[in-house]
């Protein structure tokens, strides 16, 4: 699996850095380094008012926020994981 965080100027200020630190600490609390790779990407045109956009895949979520963070990466990165 292929995750892709927006770093480009819009998500860095709307926290693109703290989610990558949630998305490092998830993948190691779950023992995930084998089968997922982490990456930044620039903008990807879809900019949201709120949150980060993240591409898990093929699939682009947008409006990614810390506090959203639990609920987003169990339904989009372990749920899929676990249908593979």
């Amino acid at each position: 699996m292929i995750i892709q965080i927006c770093v480009g100027s819009s998500c860095h200020l709307k926290g693109a850095p703290e989610i990558v630190e949630l998305l490092q600490k998830a993948i190691e609390e779950h023992h995930l380094e084998n089968e997922i790779s982490l990456a930044g990407s620039f903008c990807t045109g879809k900019c949201n008012r709120v949150g980060v956009t993240i591409s898990v895949d093929d699939d682009v979520y947008t409006g990614v926020t810390k506090e959203g963070f639990k609920e987003f990466f169990q339904e989009n990165v372990l749920n899929k994981l676990e249908r593979k």
